[in-house]
């Protein structure tokens, strides 16, 4: 019996001869032809909308920057509150983005690592600024800090000032920017495990070997990959970082905050000459990202 049955479990017919024995009939599988409508149909409407709600608007910054003509565009740039705005970008972003590589790799290296008391409290902390508006991590930071709220008194009392300054916008940046390095790592590291790290304690190495020489090869794209993402949003914050700045001209103005200014003044093509600024950093983020894809994957093959 076993022997008759066998064919079928193999996918092969039974048939049988004339002397009445047993003999395999292949059985002719009807490939699926994949229709090359589909997929084109689909690529296509992507397409389309990507260029309608991306590329277009994308191009109209570009196109209404110049409008009036390259000097024009210059001097927007290069006017002392363009110049100002431009460097409290960069300064905001220089000091959110190395806090948070060095927050989110110790906080990925924990929770992917080790297990403790607390770690799900500690991810779901983590995902916090994901699921708060920017506008209410900045009022929560006027709240505390404000000259009316929890601390204010004391802070003035000791003439320091966060709320409508320097100060304020970088911890409102900090905290709209730091989950992303680590929640690209976590993953990472979860799926890379514990192996590797397990057998240097074991051959000796103290902590700082095995990260220096096992953790930080293994994750070294998915760090860069972090940072960029991470520096990218801190350029272009606009909600947390207008609550606590105070829109003061020259001073706590960030680049994104200027152009607001500027289209509201209706001063449009040069609101559009420093938005372009803005688009060019996500085109450079973006060409940065896909160098580092391209990279990884074929280190990977």
């Amino acid at each position: 019996m076993s022997a008759i049955l066998e064919p079928y479990a193999k996918g092969a017919a039974v048939a049988r001869t004339d002397e009445g024995a047993p003999r395999r009939v292949p059985v002719r599988r009807q490939s699926l032809q994949h229709s090359q409508v589909g997929p084109v149909l689909l690529a296509g409407i992507a397409f389309v909308y990507l260029g309608l709600v991306l590329l277009v608007p994308l191009a109209a910054v570009f196109v209404e920057a110049l409008r009036k003509g390259a000097e024009y565009y210059w001097n927007s740039i290069n006017e002392p509150d363009a110049r100002a705005a431009i460097e409290l970008t960069f300064l905001a972003a220089g000091v959110a983005v190395p806090l948070n590589l060095v927050f989110g790799v110790a906080a990925a290296w924990a929770v992917a690592k080790f297990d403790f008391r607390g770690k799900a409290l500690l991810i779901t902390l983590i995902d916090l600024p994901f699921s708060v508006s920017p506008v209410v991590a900045g009022l929560i930071y006027v709240l505390v800090f404000g000259l009316q709220g929890w601390f204010g008194p004391w802070l003035a009392a000791h003439d320091i000032k966060l709320i409508f300054a320097v100060p304020g916008i970088v911890l409102a940046t900090i905290f709209v920017t730091f989950p992303f390095v680590a929640r690209e790592l976590i993953p990472l590291m979860q799926a890379q495990g514990r192996e590797e790290e397990e057998a240097a304690v074991v051959l000796g190495a103290n902590g700082w070997q095995i990260f220096s020489r096992i953790t930080l090869p293994n994750i070294r794209w998915g760090l860069l990959y972090g940072v960029i993402l991470c520096n990218a949003r801190a350029m272009g914050e606009f909600g947390a970082v207008s609550v606590v700045s105070g829109h003061i001209r020259g001073l706590t103005n960030t680049l994104p905050l200027h152009v607001e200014i500027l289209y509201n003044e209706y001063n449009s093509a040069a609101a559009f000459a420093c938005a372009s600024l803005l688009a060019l950093l996500a085109l450079v983020t973006l060409a940065i990202k896909s160098l580092i894809e391209a990279h990884h994957l074929k280190e990977d093959v």
